[in-house]
C-alpha cells in the first residue's frame, strides 16, 4: 500500500486509477479499525507514518459531498460518520461526534466532543464534554481529557508530528496542545495550559529550572505559568507552563485532577 500511496502522491493523476483509490480506501480502513496508525510508539520514541497521513489527504479530493441524515440531523460533508458503537463497546453521549477513519478503542467514553479523521483513542479513556481531538492525534490507554480539552489536529505540512498523549495522562479543563506536543505517561496538565511547538516548558521544582519544548516529561504535574521577555517596546510576560513537581507513586491514576495539584499546594 505504501508503494501505492507514494506514487500517487507525486502523480495526482493516478487518483483517477481504480487501484489507486482502492488502495487510499483500504488505508482508511486499517486507520478506522486501529490495524494502521500515523504514529506509533517506538521503544521510548515515536516514529511517524508520513505515508499514511498522505493517504489521509489524498482521500479527501477523492470524496463527493454528501447530505447526512440522522435522525433529525442533517449534514452536508464528503466524509462518512463513525457507525456501530454498540460493537466496537463504545459509550457515545449526544450530540459526540466521530468521522469514519477515527479509530476508537473498547472502553473509550465520548461525552459531547469531536474526533477527527487519523485520530487514535485507546481503550479506558475519557473524552469529556466539548473535548476536540484533531486530526492525526494520538491519544493512549486510560487518559482523562476534560471538558474543552483541544488536541490540535495534522495533516499538513506532512512532516510535522500529531499531537501524542501517553497512557494514564490527565489534561485539565481548556488545556491547548497542538503543533505536535508529546505529554508523558500519567503527566498532569492544570486547567488551561496552552503548548505550541515554541512554548517554554520549565521544569521549577529543583534548584534550577530545567527548559522543554514540545514535551512534557512522564508524571510531571504542569500548571500555566510565565516568564518575562525583552521587546523593543519594553519587558513582557510571555506565556509558558511550569512543571512544579511529579506525580506521587501514592496518586491513584484515577485521581480527580485537584487531588494531584493539592500535593504541592496549588489550585488551578
Amino acid at each position: 500500500m505504501r508503494e501505492i500511496i507514494e506514487r500517487a502522491w507525486d502523480n495526482r493523476e493516478l487518483l483517477a486509477n481504480a487501484e489507486t483509490q482502492e488502495t487510499i480506501r483500504n488505508v482508511i480502513e486499517e486507520l478506522d479499525k486501529g490495524r494502521i496508525r500515523v504514529a506509533e510508539p517506538d521503544g521510548d520514541d515515536w516514529k511517524v507514518n508520513e505515508w499514511v497521513k498522505k493517504a489521509v489527504i489524498l482521500y479527501f479530493p477523492m470524496q463527493q459531498m454528501e447530505t447526512i441524515e440522522i435522525g433529525p440531523f442533517e449534514f452536508h460533508d464528503k466524509m462518512a460518520l463513525k457507525r456501530n458503537y454498540k460493537e466496537l463497546g463504545v459509550r457515545v453521549v449526544p450530540h459526540a461526534v466521530a468521522r469514519y477513519g477515527a479509530y476508537i478503542a473498547r472502553g473509550v467514553v465520548m461525552m459531547p466532543s469531536y474526533l477527527n479523521i487519523g485520530a487514535y483513542v485507546d481503550s479506558g479513556t475519557m473524552v469529556d464534554t466539548w473535548a476536540t481531538v484533531g486530526s492525526c492525534a494520538q491519544v493512549g490507554k486510560n487518559v482523562h481529557l476534560s471538558g474543552g480539552v483541544g488536541l490540535g489536529g495534522v495533516l499538513e505540512p506532512l512532516q510535522a508530528s500529531p499531537v501524542i498523549v501517553e497512557d494514564g495522562a490527565f489534561i485539565g479543563s481548556r488545556c491547548i496542545i497542538v503543533e505536535g506536543c508529546r505529554i508523558g505517561r500519567e503527566a498532569v496538565l492544570g486547567a488551561n495550559v496552552v503548548l505550541t511547538g515554541s512554548t517554554k516548558i520549565i521544569d521549577v521544582s529543583g534548584k534550577e529550572p530545567i527548559e522543554y519544548k514540545g514535551y512534557v516529561p512522564p508524571r510531571s504535574v504542569v500548571i500555566p505559568g510565565s516568564y518575562t521577555k525583552e521587546f523593543p517596546a519594553g519587558s513582557y510576560n510571555v506565556p509558558a507552563a511550569l512543571i512544579i513537581g511529579q506525580r506521587k507513586a501514592s496518586t491513584d491514576l484515577k485521581t480527580s485532577l485537584n487531588d494531584a495539584l493539592r500535593d504541592f499546594g496549588v489550585a488551578v
